[in-house]
Order: C-alpha cells, then structure tokens, then sequence
C-alpha cells in the first residue's frame, strides 16, 4: 500500500439556503491492487456522515473514504489591510532587522578580506626585505590603504551591532505586545483518506461529494425602466465562510431545505366540550373589526427565507465563478430579460398620501422569479429598492419605482351612525372624500391617468350588512371587488384637479355588540 498528498480542488457547488453541497473532482495514477490515497487539505467544516467519494474509471472501487483532520500554526503571511497597526508594526521590524542582518554578514566579509590583504602585505613585505627588495613607498601606501577600508569598515559594523541590539529589542517588546493583544489560533485542517482497489495500473477520476456548513444565498434583482421597456437582471448573492475559497466552480443554486422534515410535528391533545349557551349569548352576536396584512418575501423576517412558491427551484449560472471565504456578499449573475412595461400612477390615500409609479410586465424568464430585494433605475439613475414577489414563469409581475412629487392628495372622512326605533337596527354612513391635484412643470402636455383605491370593509357575518351606495358616489367607482377595494381610474392633465366621493353603510341588528 503507498500513500501519496493530491490536491483536491473545489468544481462544483450546489447553493442551498443554509449550506452548500461541494462536489471536488481529481485525476490519480493508480498501481495495480489496494492503494491508499491522502488527498487535499479541504475545510474541516465538511460534514462526516455526507461524504461520498467515487470513482468512474472501470475496475476501480473506493472501498473506504474518511476525513482526518490536524491542528497547524497559521503559516507566517504579510499583514492586509484589515491587520492591526501593531502586526503591520512588527512586519516594518522584521523586513529592517532582515536588511541589518544582511549588511552585518557583507561588513564581516569585506573585514575578513581586508585582514587577509594586510596578512598578504606584510608577508610581502618581510620576503622583500630578505631578498634585498625595497619598496618602502608602495607598501606604506598599501598598508594605509587598507588599514583606512579596515577602520571605516569596523565602524560601519560597530553601528550595525548598534541598530541590530535595538531592532531587536523593539522586535522582543512588539511580540510580547501582539501575544497579549492578538492571540493567533491554531488552523484545523482536514485531509481525505481514501482506500482503492484498481485491478490494472493508470490514471482514474476520483469524485467526492459533501455538505459544508457556513454557506448561504438570496436572489437579487436589478430593474432597469427604459421607456416603455423593462429589463429585469437576476443575480445570486453568495455569502460563505467554510475556511475555502471557491474558485472557478459551477454554481448551482437550489431552494432545497435539507435541515427542514427531519422530525415530525409533536402530538398535542386537544380538547373539545361541548355546553349549553347562556340567555345572554343567544341574545348577542360578537364581533369585532380585524386588520389583515398580507406578508412579503417569505416567513416575514427581517432576513427573508427563500420564498420558492412550495416547489423546489434549482437555478444554475451560466459561467463559473470564484466566491472567496471572506463571508462577504458576492455576487453571481444568473440572467437577464427584457420585456413591454406597462406603467401605472396608483394611490392608496388611506394609508399613504403619496402618488406612486407602478410598472407591470411579464416574467420572461423561462422560469419562476423568486422572492427578493430589486434595486430600481430609471431615467434619473438610481431611485431605491424596492421588492418583487414570487412570480411563476409567463406571469404578470409588479414593481413600485416610488412616488413622484407633481401630484397630492387630500383625504376627508365623515361619520353618521342612526338606530331605528322599532328593530334598533344600527346604521353607520361613512363619506370619504378624495381631492386629487396635479402640479406640471411648463414642459408636461400629456395626460396622466392616476389608479385610486379605498377599501371597505367586508363582513363576514349574516348579522353585519355592508353595502356600498353607487348612487352617492360621485363618480361611479370603475370596479369594485370581492375584498372590498374600491377603484377609480383618474384622468389628470397639467395642472388639474379632481375630486372623488365614496359612500357606504354598515348596519348590523341590535344583538351585534362590539362595532
């Protein structure tokens, strides 16, 4: 059995909402029999029980797969830009102390050389003298030569010793300084042992598959309003932080909830006793008036789920893509469409007095748009965010590019309640009154056509009767449905202004109590 280190490089990943599935694929040269095989380093967040390795080569099995994971000191990298002003510090120290170190090796080198030159001189000198040879004005020239090179030299190293003992006992006070501020933890780190059996020598695809936690996306939208068309740009926002970079990998995205269905609901007892009502129960009926707001973007948090219509998409980009483990958001574009827009000025005085540019189009995707944040840009360039539903494949989607400043509105309300006198039957009127004003710059000719709503309210009770009075409303409302909107389509040239009225009556029995 031989043992080898192949790295195992990250070429696929599957974006789920709270994890990521990470698929690694690597080419081995094989002997003939069992071998085992020590591939990576990976993340040490890979999950045990999800690991699954496999070979597609013919005649070769994977007959054991296993995860072993090691404690190693960070290797020594430079400081970024995040790193305190401390490491940045002790990083200048080291790079000065390393150029002293080298300027002290090179002094101690020419001294070396210049005291073996006076060695070679003063022999010279001696031979020469035997021999009858004499050149006393050369050789004290050398000799002074060499003994200035030696004493400037030893000076300079003197100064170097200086500047190395304090380079050094800086160094000693910011390392005692960093230990106590910044303590720098131990890597874990994970490696792959795979045991295989390969009936005949040569290279084979090994493929290894595992769930990592610390990995999550959200769909995001970029909504461009070009005249009458509307370009709609889908991204994926990718954080991730499982200790390795991704990069150049196929990105899938999917709304499977792995973590969710895991154990069944808990059975409650519940109860029920039936009683006789009491004499005053019989004689009245409760009811009371209830507020309905419909919730947006999923579970209703502050940092929505995947909303996916109850059906699992999966949503792959269309190129690879790098995505660091820094876990900042990053980006990855998915695809874009372009598609007629219809635009709509529509007003909700009740709840907000704000005239608001409302853009329908049809999802031209090919597939279902998922639930998220888009940021809006129009003619002015970027005007804010704002949210799209889940919108299935081929059908109509809305957008609110916010409110426009040329128009105001005015809301009245008044109140009239009667009782009969024989059935005491109890009758509330409620008139609303709407004025619309309209103000153009000298440049508007066109006529803009103004979406108003009101609401009323809608029983649900045989003893509540609410009707609307078409007949007071002046003009007749254009439509009015089952869950009690009320809509007028407005005309509005430059400069104008029109008013609206909406009557309608709430009567109940004299048994209702709580209106």
């Amino acid at each position: 059995m031989t043992e080898e280190t192949v790295p195992l490089p990250v070429t696929a990943v599957t974006c789920l909402e709270d994890r990521a599935q990470v698929e690694r694929a690597v080419t081995v040269e094989l002997v003939e029999g069992v071998q085992r095989l020590r591939l990576g380093p990976l993340t040490a967040l890979a999950v045990d029980r999800t690991l699954r390795a496999e070979s597609a080569a013919p005649g070769t099995r994977v007959l054991e797969a296993r995860l072993v994971r090691t404690w190693l000191p960070r290797a020594p990298l430079p400081p970024g830009p995040e790193d305190s002003a401390l490491r940045h510090r002790l990083h200048a120290l080291e790079a000065e102390y390393r150029v002293a170190e080298q300027t002290r090796a090179r002094l101690e080198a020419r001294l070396a050389l210049l005291a073996q030159l006076s060695a070679d001189l003063l022999r010279e000198v001696g031979e020469g003298a035997g021999v009858g040879e004499i050149e006393r004005t050369r050789w004290a020239r050398e000799l002074d030569r060499v003994d200035a090179e030696r004493e400037r030299y030893g000076e300079e190293l003197r100064a170097t010793h200086s500047r190395l003992r304090r380079l050094d006992r800086e160094r000693s006070e910011a390392l005692l300084a960093l230990d106590r501020a910044e303590e720098e933890p131990a890597e874990l780190l994970a490696h792959l042992e795979l045991t295989v059996e390969a009936e005949r020598p040569g290279p084979a695809g090994l493929t290894v598959h595992h769930l990592v936690p610390c990995a999550l996306w959200r769909p995001s939208y970029r909504a461009t309003l070009d005249g009458g068309d509307l370009r709609l740009e889908s991204e994926a926002v990718v954080w991730q932080r499982t200790g390795e970079d991704w990069t150049g990998a196929r990105l899938t995205f999917s709304t499977a909830r792995s973590a969710l269905a895991t154990d069944p609901p808990a059975i409650t007892e519940d109860r029920l006793t039936l009683r006789e009502r009491t004499d005053e129960e019989r004689r009245t009926v409760e009811v009371e008036l209830r507020e309905e707001e419909v919730s947006t973007l999923g579970p209703g948090a502050a940092v929505p789920g995947l909303d996916d219509g109850g059906e699992v998409r999966v949503l792959p980009a269309p190129a690879p893509a790098t995505v660091p483990s820094d876990g900042r958001a990053h980006r990855v574009p998915l695809g874009a469409f372009t598609a007629p827009a219809k635009t709509e000025y529509a007003c909700a005085p009740e709840l907000s007095p704000l005239v608001t540019q409302v853009v329908r189009f049809r999802n031209a995707a090919g597939h279902p748009l998922l639930a998220g944040p888009v940021e809006l840009v129009r003619g002015s360039g970027f005007t804010g965010r704002g949210e799209l539903r889940f919108t299935a494949a081929g059908a109509d989607a809305e957008l609110s590019f916010g409110s426009t400043d040329g128009y105001r509105v005015v809301r009245e309300t008044d109140e009239r309640q009667a009782t009969a006198a024989l059935s005491g039957r109890q009758t509330t009127t409620r008139t609303v009154q709407l004025h619309l004003s309209r103000f153009s710059g000298p440049e508007e000719r066109d006529e803009q056509l103004v979406t108003v709503r009101e609401r009323v309210p809608v029983s649900e009770v045989a003893a509540v009767e609410v009707r609307l009075r078409k007949e007071e409303c002046s003009p007749a409302p254009d439509s009015f449905d089952a869950e009690g909107i009320v809509r007028w389509d407005v005309p509005l040239g430059p400069g104008a202004r029109r008013s609206l009225t909406l009557v309608y009556e709430v009567s109940a029995s004299a048994k209702v109590a709580g209106l």
